[in-house]
């Protein structure tokens, strides 16, 4: 009987996996000095972002998917 992995929940809550098997996370810098920053750059900082390739195969395994 193989053992399974249970997924980190710290890479639960931070990444999402989309319906065509990508990984995304958030986008930082939305916590504060909103002010500063004008309307288009604060919405294109709510949606989420592609993760890069290099780090898709350990970010994978820590959620369990591998």
């Amino acid at each position: 009987m193989k053992v399974r992995l249970k997924p980190r929940k710290t890479a639960v809550r931070r990444f999402k996996v989309t319906g065509t098997g990508k990984l995304v996370h958030g986008k930082t810098g939305l916590n504060h000095l909103m002010r500063n920053k004008d309307k288009n750059r604060r919405r294109n900082l709510l949606a989420g972002d592609v993760l890069y390739k290099g780090n898709v195969k350990r970010v994978s395994q820590m959620l369990g998917l591998q």
